[in-house]
């Protein structure tokens, strides 16, 4: 039988099937000087909590599913009620003096009580300050003096092959070490969170081990461990974290503001691939090029157009789509943003300011009724069942926007307004001006074409 890879987010349940297995430092590490780090541990553990979450899961809010579970526990002389959980988890304490601790968001994910044991057996509630889904990073508070933190250490200094030790709640036992080596840096497209930068590691990771330490062999903090890579839920030797400066940065806004304002920038990427850089005539592979600019959004403030291509924002170097999103990801309202851009073979530089998304909604909603709400790029490429095809691909639609009201789709080409041929979003735009019999396009989608009108 086939086994199809699954991503399990290191959570663990009411049931425990007990497994036991042993991890070992690679022998490399091992040095006659260097036997043991065992005294590394002793300062980093008690920096490493037990969280256990329990609450309930609230009924479908649809009115025929809440009715098809309703008779289902009426059938079977139940009450129709809530579903209760409880969960267990890890988590790392930041800040003692302040008793902050930094755990993932799925691991207090709908928590009603949040019970944190310490590793010398000290039971607290806590409080949660704030918690961020697209990173999955959740910030709790408790009372307790005494406590110990954890250094952060430096996680874009990370590389591979350094030796690491995961700390945590695998499977239920509490205060429990595996260790490996840093297997790969910069996982992103799994699917798991908005936001994707992965430490890989094969320090073995279980179902527990969400929101534990992932600590260097200077006992600091690189990385949150958060998921596995397994065909049957146990560790197969690919587990992932969450790097350090990631956490802390998202922690830091949680904590001051209570929740993370993401600020706009108004650009879509894709990476620079050889064979683009070949056609942008570009000697390197280094950078993402702008595939869109949502107008009257600062990217647009800036001059930047469709085609430009992404070096550098705030000094750090971009080497695909998703650092742009990354880095641009982290950043609150008000954010200042410096970026060093290739247009036609030149650099330049450009600055901006992140806006409200809000702000730049209202302004494309006011400027453009039809398209608001519509993410879109320009397309040259051979389509099944059409040949080459020059138009505006749609890449993604807001619900409830006129365009999703008209049954638009991601993925639809359109190829004429107004029934004039448009092969740009420049074009389209310019003809898309609002009026009262609304906006006529000519799209492609599949094999077939239609004709779409929005009002």
């Amino acid at each position: 039988m086939k086994k199809i890879l699954c991503i399990v987010a290191c959570l663990l349940g009411l049931s425990l099937t007990p497994l036991f297995t042993y991890a070992e430092l690679p022998a490399q590490a091992l040095s006659s000087s260097n036997s043991t780090i065992a005294a590394m541990l002793n300062k980093a553990m008690p920096a490493v909590v037990n969280i256990v979450s329990q609450g309930e899961i609230p009924l479908p809010a649809n009115k025929f599913l809440r009715r098809e579970m309703e008779e289902q526990q009426q059938n079977s002389n139940q009450q129709p009620k809530d579903n209760y959980f409880s969960s267990v988890g890890s988590g790392v304490i930041v800040d003692p003096q302040h008793g902050l601790i930094i755990t993932n968001a799925h691991v207090v994910s709908m928590a009603k009580n949040i019970t944190v044991t310490l590793n010398d057996g000290r039971h607290f509630q806590a409080i949660k300050i704030g918690e961020d889904d697209d990173t999955d990073i959740a910030v709790l508070q408790i009372p307790g003096k005494n406590l110990v933190g954890i250094p952060y250490g430096d996680s874009n200094k990370v590389q591979i092959g350094d030796f690491v030790a995961a700390i945590g709640s695998p499977l239920g036992l509490r205060q429990s070490v595996t260790s490996g080596i840093v297997s790969a840096l910069h996982r992103s497209d799994l699917g798991l969170e908005g936001f994707e930068n992965f430490i890989q590691t094969d320090a073995p990771i279980n179902m527990g081990n969400s929101g534990g330490a992932l600590v260097n062999m200077q006992g600091e903090l690189i990385g949150i461990n958060t998921a596995l890579l397994s065909s049957s839920g146990g560790n197969i030797g690919i587990g992932f974290a969450i790097p350090s400066d990631m956490a802390r940065s998202i922690a830091q806004q949680i904590v001051r503001f209570g929740k993370v304002q993401r600020g706009l920038m108004g650009i879509m990427v894709q990476t620079l691939t050889p064979d683009l850089a070949d056609s942008f005539n570009v000697n390197h592979t280094k950078g993402a090029i702008v595939t869109s600019v949502i107008p009257y959004s600062p990217a647009a403030k800036t001059g930047m157009k469709i085609g430009d291509i992404v070096l550098e924002i705030n000094g750090k170097q971009v080497t695909s789509s998703d650092d742009v999103q990354n880095i641009i990801g982290l950043l609150r309202v008000g954010s200042k943003v410096n970026l060093v851009v290739m247009r036609d073979g030149k650099k330049y530089s450009a600055q901006a300011t992140t806006e409200d998304p809000s702000n730049s909604e209202l302004k494309n909603r006011m400027s453009n009724p039809y398209l608001f709400g519509v993410q879109m790029q320009n397309i040259t490429q051979e389509i099944p069942g059409h040949d080459y095809v020059h138009g505006i691909q749609i890449m993604h639609i807001e619900e409830y926007s006129p365009a999703w009201t008209a049954a638009l789709k991601p993925g639809d080409i359109i190829i004429s307004a107004n029934r004039q041929k448009v092969t740009t979003i420049d074009e389209l735009n310019k003809i898309a001006k609002p009026n009262q019999k609304g906006l006529l396009l000519e799209i492609l989608r599949d094999k077939g074409a239609a004709f779409v009108v929005i009002k």
